[in-house]
């Protein structure tokens, strides 16, 4: 029974070691529906460096904590844009430094993060607003778009523009892209609505002039910027907002849902001016003009008529909210790689060296099962590197010192567990019974050992999560997967090639186990057969 048992276990690994060998295997598999691949670092591949400043207006009280829940918010929004182990950390008082491994697109990826995606629905009255056009709103005017207002908070940093072109709000269902008024007797498709005020748009005194080096400028009527359009409701109503394709039409679109309130205004604005037309403003430029068509008071709509990178962008910005401080890009680069090709190949060449050594060692000293520590530290190596590929796991360098310690760790289990071997072979047990006592007494030590290690790998990972050190959170990971997977390595890979030499005989000469042939199993004494004390024999 113990044989099978073995045997099957032994058909196990030899399986899971052929599908992590194929995984690890130099190129992209598609595992699962994910694509398993190999991501480098910034310090291996390069990327996006930005250093962003804090401006706060003239009436914004600005603190270290706003610049702390900055940093998080823009941590948050680059995770979403899919990059691995980024770099976002405080610059002295009023800096930030974000570094994006392998990013290419440079202009959407700072204007996902530095934005504040100020999103406003207002009331656009009887008439639509074009397109990438600005406006002016009961929060502010166009012009101090980046600078906060003392009525609603900061106001964007940056803009995250969708491309020219008509939107609409409405539910999933039944989402459209009015494009210009309807002809009579025409009715746009569903568009969603606002919260809030239920008047026209408003006429207000002119507003200061719009800088002429905006763009949008040369889009917009100068009329409209002698408006002032009523906001009806702001991104804080949006509960959560994704990124996805309408299923008709298969365009990109921007799914989202209203909190409590949220609906209940939408519902309300949406029933009493069915047939006007609501505006989609992001940072003070026109996303689209949709018109209501009905009442819509089940709380969710979409906003279309974005590409499907804008989508993505503004979904992150409504999902994650507003900064709490306006920031500008001061300067921003794209760097190469900090290693160099040479230095990573020395850096390979030297992990190398040090395994072969590491097995040179086992080998001459534990003998036949130093090769098979070496044989299981292999499968170890392939599986822990086909779940990098997986995860996936961003490799810096300092990711790689986490693989490479802990490679030592899983050769330090092997070492308590073929000492007690070599313990109990002297004290004349079997070899079979040797092997089971090995393991069960080296096992206290290698628990222990490890789970004090993965303790202090989730508080640098928490360390490095809270305080945005990255390159820790990146060496903890590596090393937290290390030491469970080279538990299973130390515990049943070893144990089963063991079990299957022992088992079926194949090697029975104690000096490859590790025991000198002059040493030899200790056999206990027969009784009487040693020195003995007695009394004289009487005469």
């Amino acid at each position: 029974m113990r044989r099978r048992s073995t045997l099957y276990m032994f058909l196990f690994i030899v399986v899971l070691t052929a599908l992590a060998s194929w995984v690890a295997w130099p190129g992209e598999r598609s595992v699962l529906g994910r694509q398993a691949r190999v991501i480098e670092g910034l310090d291996l591949q390069g990327g996006l460096q930005v250093l962003l400043e804090a401006r706060p207006g003239p009436n914004q009280q600005f603190t270290s904590a706003n610049l702390d829940d900055a940093r998080q918010i823009i941590e948050q929004r680059v995770n979403a844009l899919g990059v691995s182990e980024p770099f976002v950390q405080r610059q002295g008082s009023n800096r930030i430094v974000v570094e994006l491994a392998g990013v290419r697109d440079v202009e959407t990826a700072i204007r996902t993060f530095q934005g504040t995606g100020q999103l406003e629905f207002v009331d656009a009255g009887d008439t639509p607003l074009d397109p990438e056009t600005l406006v002016n709103t009961t929060l502010g005017p166009a012009n101090l778009a980046a600078a906060p207002s003392p009525t609603s908070g900061p106001q964007p940093a940056g803009t995250a523009q969708p491309t020219a072109g008509a939107g609409a709000v409405g539910t999933p269902e039944s989402a459209a892209t009015p494009n210009a008024t309807p002809a009579p007797g025409q009715t746009s498709p569903a568009g969603g609505a606002a919260p809030g005020s239920q008047g026209t748009a408003q006429a207000a005194a002119t507003a200061p002039p719009i800088p002429t080096t905006d763009p949008a400028l040369q889009n917009t009527p100068p009329e409209q910027l002698q408006r002032t359009f009523t906001t009806v409701m702001t991104g804080q109503d949006i509960d959560s907002a994704t990124a996805g394709f309408n299923p008709q039409t298969n365009a990109p679109e921007v799914q989202f849902s209203l909190t409590g309130e949220g609906s209940r205004k939408f519902g309300a604005f949406t029933s009493a001016n069915v047939g006007r037309y609501l505006a989609i403003i992001l940072d003070k430029k026109v996303v689209s003009s949709p018109q209501i068509n009905s009442a819509i008071t089940q709380g969710e709509g979409v906003i279309t008529g974005v590409t499907r990178s804008e989508a993505a962008s503004l979904a992150i910005q409504l999902r994650y909210g507003s900064l709490p401080v306006p920031l500008q890009v001061v300067s921003s680069q794209t760097v190469g790689a900090s290693l160099g090709q040479d230095s990573v190949e020395r850096s390979i060449v030297a992990g190398l060296v040090g395994v072969l050594a590491v097995a040179l060692f086992m080998i001459l000293y534990y003998r036949l099962p130093g090769l098979l520590s070496v044989v299981a530290l292999g499968v170890y190596s392939v599986i822990v590197f086909a779940l990098f590929k997986l995860i996936p796991v961003t490799l810096t360098l300092a990711g790689i010192a986490g693989f490479v310690l802990s490679i030592g760790m899983a050769v330090d289990a092997n070492v308590l567990i073929f000492a007690r071997m070599k313990e109990e072979l002297r004290r004349g047990r079997g070899l079979l019974q040797a092997v089971d006592s090995g393991f069960r007494n080296a096992w206290t030590s290698i628990r222990d050992s490890n789970i004090s290690t993965l303790i202090t790998c989730a508080v640098l990972i928490w360390f490095g999560s809270t305080f945005g050190a990255s390159i820790i959170r990146g060496f903890a990971i590596t090393l937290a997967i290390g030491v469970i997977v080279s538990m299973f390595s130390a515990i049943i890979v070893t144990r089963t090639l063991l079990n299957l030499l022992v088992g079926w005989n194949a090697v029975r000469n104690l000096w490859l186990w590790g025991v000198r042939n002059d040493e030899g199993p200790v056999q206990p004494q027969r009784p009487g057969s040693g020195p003995a004390l007695r009394g004289t024999r009487a005469r």
